[in-house]
């Protein structure tokens, strides 16, 4: 009865037909994402024979070196047109995965995967702003029924790389690669057949190339998002290594509060998801996560101090509120990344949006993990202090939303493809 009723929830939302090419591209990609991510660093060292520490050497240069790639892409995305470059960038994303197998030396391995997170983080700053394009009547809830399918492709990727680890063997990573190089491939097939050419909007007068980093309330609403991000790795990283070593709790729970967060997430995405539309909504509803993290960080230290049949349970309530949070705070980032970004220059807006993002959560297992084996509370005290800070500042957020009033419009609307 719950999935019958997910999937009506997923229906009633209609949908138009770029719309719908763009979740399927989206789904596919992210089930070769799912594919890969899940073995690939097996695959790098019992295939490869690279030492964990080079690939995390390699795996960092290529993250911090693909940042640069952001808002030169989308200011190419707001010059030729969104699509024409995210269609460039998966056709490339498909050829950086493909060399994964040929690679046999850290340098080879450390330069197909700058080339890779390059093309990756061009595909975000193109793909958001082809997304802000065919938005249509109801953009948020076209982006909440986005995210959840993406969420879908990523779990049914991981659960198929799961017979490939269990295979253990050369090919079966090969073709795990191999799968995900075809997935970016096929969804360029899909937005190139199902999604139309986006020209690009005219610029005002006054439009600087390089405008969205003089945007200071845009800038700083990037900033915090960047710290509220923290958020996911708390449940995927730091939360499995405080119930293995704080608490008392069986190692069963880490996989339940993994299904746990999946599974809220997938359920209230589109429900919640689809109430986010304006930039002024987006703050309160940063608000809200904000508060939610706040309570749902000390939930999780406190597993530490209770019995070990109560610590499961536990953690599975302060996964339950946290994911909720993490719903309002995806929503939120939406509606707030496109609703505060001008119509003609959502390239390089998502450019730096992404980038933003990335930049987190690339320093999140430092920040999250840093103090953890300090204390018995620290760790999990940590992105409670971090997050509340974000959750605080989203009166900022609102106060954008309603400074930016002319944009507000533009962004409950996307009522046709050239309002973008």
């Amino acid at each position: 009865m719950i999935t019958r009723g997910f999937k009506q929830r997923l229906s009633n939302e209609p949908a138009s037909g770029p719309q719908r090419a763009l979740i399927t591209a989206s789904f596919v990609s992210r089930v070769g994402n799912g594919l890969f991510n899940t073995a690939a660093i097996l695959y790098f060292t019992l295939v490869v024979h690279l030492p964990a520490t080079q690939v995390g050497a390699g795996l960092t240069i290529a993250g911090l070196s693909g940042l640069a790639a952001g808002i030169p892409a989308g200011i190419l995305a707001d010059r030729y047109g969104p699509r024409a470059i995210w269609l460039m960038a998966l056709a490339l994303q498909a050829a950086t995965m493909a060399a994964f197998v040929f690679i046999n030396s850290w340098l080879a391995f450390t330069l197909v995967a700058t080339l890779d997170r390059l093309a990756a983080t061009a595909s975000g700053a193109a793909g958001g702003a082809l997304m802000a394009r065919v938005g249509g009547e109801r953009p948020a809830a076209f982006r909440a029924r986005l995210r959840t399918y993406v969420n879908l492709g990523v779990v049914v990727g991981t659960l198929g790389a799961a017979f490939a680890i269990q295979i253990n063997t050369r090919p079966a990573y090969t073709g795990l690669i191999l799968a995900n190089a075809a997935s970016f491939a096929c969804a360029g097939l899909i937005v190139f057949l199902g999604v139309p050419n986006c020209r690009p909007l005219p610029r005002p007068k006054e439009h600087r190339q390089w405008s969205v980093l003089a945007d200071r309330p845009y800038v700083s609403f990037v900033a915090l998002y960047s710290a509220m991000g923290l958020q996911y790795q708390v449940v995927s990283l730091l939360l499995p290594i405080w119930l293995t070593t704080h608490t008392d709790a069986p190692r069963w729970a880490v996989a339940a509060v993994y299904a746990i967060n999946s599974g809220v997430c997938a359920l209230l995405q589109s429900r919640l998801g689809s109430k986010v539309e304006t930039p002024r909504q987006g703050g309160r509803a940063f608000r809200l996560a904000g508060l939610l993290f706040l309570v749902s960080c000390p939930l999780m230290a406190l597993t530490a101090d209770v019995p070990a049949w109560v610590a499961p349970a536990l953690a599975a309530l302060a996964v339950c509120i946290h994911s909720v949070g993490e719903v309002w705070e995806s929503s939120a980032g939406f509606a707030l990344g496109f609703g505060l970004a001008p119509d003609h220059a959502q390239g390089q807006y998502q450019g730096l949006f992404g980038i933003g993002f990335d930049a987190g959560q690339a320093l999140a297992p430092v920040i999250l993990t840093g103090g953890s084996p300090c204390t018995r509370t620290r760790g999990l005290a940590t992105p409670r202090r971090v997050l509340r800070g974000p959750g605080r500042g989203r009166t900022s957020g609102g106060r954008m939303g309603r400074a930016n009033a002319p944009r507000e419009t533009g962004y409950g609307g996307f009522r046709t493809a050239s309002a973008r």
